[in-house]
């Protein structure tokens, strides 16, 4: 059974600049499809199932929703910086999104949309925080990469994505894949265990609510960026 997005948001009619060609989900499932042609049957039987698993678990309905007031936390960025988010939020709405880590391919396709659309944010008054497990090391990497222009935060050991509800035991076949193929416990560090946070992403008010929502249990879906303007567009009415 294919696993259906919690999208809920403060709708906007305000007509907005088409970021490119093509959306993200669309560039993630021309990934997915390019995927699925070169792995093996029981590979495509055990990621259905893993979602299918995790979806029984009610975890999207659990998560943080729409009219929550989001818990305000304090993390560091790559280079060591403290961020709040009280304070950032003193500036504006904050765009917060989870990814999973730079070893994830649609992890990457999701950044690379976001680098696009943080300008739009930008004119928007909003700030654009990413979330991720994986260690300082790591993160920066990815930083350097892809050359993200807004901040990536380290939530370490996964302590604000569980207060957001998101944080999930990967199937021992998924957890043995990931470690051998991607070294998962050094990425995070050992005391995050084999769990990973939904890649979620909200919109907060100044003064912490939660004005849109996107989580899904299948990690190739992810917000659109366009979507995520319209709702700030929404809020400065």
């Amino acid at each position: 059974m294919k696993s259906a997005p919690v999208i809920l948001a403060v709708v906007s009619l305000f007509s907005i600049e088409v970021l490119s060609a093509e959306g993200v989900q669309e560039r993630l499932d021309a990934r997915s499809a390019e995927f699925a042609e070169k792995v093996p049957p029981e590979l495509k039987a055990s990621q259905r199932k893993a979602a299918e698993d995790l979806r029984a678990t009610g975890i999207v309905e659990k998560a943080m929703k729409v009219g929550d007031l989001a818990p305000d936390f304090t993390l560091k960025d790559h280079e060591g910086r403290e961020v709040k988010l009280s304070t950032v939020l003193e500036r504006g709405p904050v765009v917060l999104t989870w990814y999973r880590g730079g070893w994830c391919p649609y992890c990457n396709i999701a950044l690379q949309s976001w680098v696009e659309a943080n300008p739009e944010i930008l004119k928007r008054g909003a700030t654009l925080v990413a979330l991720t497990p994986e260690l300082p090391d790591a993160t920066a990497a990815t930083v350097e990469e892809h050359g993200l222009p807004f901040v990536v935060l380290t939530d370490l050991n996964h302590t604000v994505a569980e207060r957001f509800g998101l944080v999930f035991d990967l199937d021992a076949n998924t957890a043995e894949r990931y470690e051998e193929k991607f070294q998962l416990s050094r990425k995070n560090g050992e005391a995050a265990g084999a769990k990973l946070p939904l890649p979620a992403t909200y919109v907060i008010t100044p003064d912490r609510k939660i004005a849109y929502a996107f989580l899904d249990v299948d990690y190739k879906k992810r917000a659109e960026p366009a979507e995520v303007l319209k709702v700030l567009d929404g809020l400065r009415k």
